[in-house]
């Protein structure tokens, strides 16, 4: 534990908000080990079950977990910190940000209509030609568009599903590595992540069956673009996880399918013919018609859709007509859709090409679709140093992490075949300078 931080309190209640303002004002970085229940008891002048009803409140949400003899620790992500990735230093090129290509984006937004006076958009909170073109969107790719509706982001959307269906202490299946701010999301819900190991045809089969043999209330899956991995589910992938999932009827199912336009794979989803009881398949457009366009499109089953609604009708209420306005306005613009798919075809050019030169130097590398390739490493601070010495900026993949082995993401968007020659080769440099080093 941090020595220039005193733990304070007399009561349950007390101690657990003394904890969280140390881990909030960054007092209690992520790791800091808690004192034992015995000790800080002891400090405190309280009994050890008060400090033992505080540390489970904490686990509850998120703040705090226990490894066993290892003791409480502050959580890698705590609920109350926001965990933001560091900023790029100045001279580097950002590959580790995970953005499109601002060259493919739309420059202007349509020019929206603004109707005077007051109307109630609860009454009617989507636009019908918007949702027109959402139920298309789905169809096309075999989704069941029945029932759709609109959410803020894809964050918003999940956030709001496991809030309705799951109570806290609940265990929610999740990739590994798998998208960060989806691992951060679930225990600030005060859920338990279970990770199912991911592979370049997206999570495996064994793995999601031990997930669900421990109880999970919900699933939390890409089925293309996987981020960080890339994996894409193929049409076996996705028989033999439906077959997984059939004995779990109860069990709620989320596809995130954040790249859709720009995936570059076919969508092979588990809600087509007849898929899951309770399911549900998010899409939003900020990786192809703008990073500030905060509009998510969600299909799936008529209970999820009424709980979902249920919600956002006691929140925001709806999503803003003049954001599906400007949505609508992009998915029917010819030159805007124009740049998605030049952006489609570019994005997998530039991938392929560092997957080809990091190969050429015999170094194995994941990205079957998306803008984003992930690099199996022993140690991660290393490579992220030494690349940093020759001009880049990559991602450390500990934050994409639960259990997973070591990597590093680098996001191929903006990254041009003849500089991924560069790249490649200051990897297998920096591989090199590793292993003389230290040995491997």
């Amino acid at each position: 534990m941090a020595t220039q931080y005193e733990i304070t309190g007399t009561n349950a209640k007390g101690i657990a908000a003394s904890i969280e303002g140390g881990v909030a004002g960054g007092f209690l970085p992520p790791g800091s080990a808690l004192p034992p229940v015995r000790v800080l008891a002891e400090r405190l002048g309280v009994s050890p079950g008060t400090v033992a009803a505080t540390y489970k409140e904490l686990r509850g949400r998120g703040i705090v977990l226990t490894r066993g003899r290892g003791g409480t620790v502050v959580a890698d992500a705590p609920a109350v910190a926001s965990r933001r990735p560091p900023k790029v230093p100045d001279g580097l090129r950002d590959l580790a940000g995970g953005h499109p290509d601002q060259a493919f984006l739309p420059d202007a937004l349509p020019s929206v209509r603004v109707v005077p006076g007051s109307r109630s958009h609860r009454a009617a909170p989507r636009l019908e030609r918007l949702e027109v073109l959402t139920r298309a969107w789905y169809e096309r790719d075999g989704v069941p568009a029945d029932r759709v509706t609109f959410a803020h982001s894809a964050l918003d959307c999940v956030a709001r599903l496991l809030s309705v269906e799951l109570r806290p202490g609940d265990a929610v299946a999740m990739e590994d590595p798998g998208y960060h701010h989806l691992l951060d999301l679930v225990p600030a819900l005060g859920l338990r992540s279970v990770p199912v190991a991911v592979d370049d045809e997206g999570m495996r089969p064994e793995a999601l069956r031990a997930a669900v043999r421990a109880g999970v209330r919900a699933v939390i899956c890409s089925p293309r673009a996987q981020n960080p991995y890339g994996g894409c589910f193929s049409a076996e992938r996705r028989d033999a996880l439906a077959e997984v999932l059939a004995q779990a009827p109860d069990v709620l199912v989320i596809e995130n399918d954040h790249a859709a336009e720009v995936a570059g794979a076919p969508l092979h989803s588990l809600t087509a013919g007849g898929g899951p009881a309770r399911w549900a398949q998010v899409r939003t457009v900020t990786k192809y018609l703008g990073t500030d366009l905060r509009w998510a499109a969600l299909a799936c089953d008529a209970t999820t859709l009424a709980r979902h609604d249920g919600r956002l009708l006691l929140t925001s209420g709806w999503v803003s007509h003049a954001l599906q306005e400007a949505v609508a306005g992009l998915l029917t613009d010819p030159a805007a859709q124009d740049l998605v798919r030049r952006a489609r075809a570019a994005y997998a050019l530039r991938r392929e090409a560092l997957l080809r030169e990091l190969a050429a130097h015999g170094i194995a590398a994941h990205g079957a679709g998306g803008l984003n390739v992930w690099v199996p490493v022993r140690d991660e601070a290393a490579v992220v140093s030494g690349l940093r010495s020759s001009g880049w900026w990559v991602a450390a993949g500990a934050r994409f992490r639960i259990a997973s082995a070591p990597g590093v993401r680098i996001t191929t968007a903006g990254l041009e075949p003849r500089d991924a020659v560069r790249l490649a080769a200051d990897f297998a440099g920096t591989l090199g300078e590793r292993q003389a080093t230290y040995g491997g």
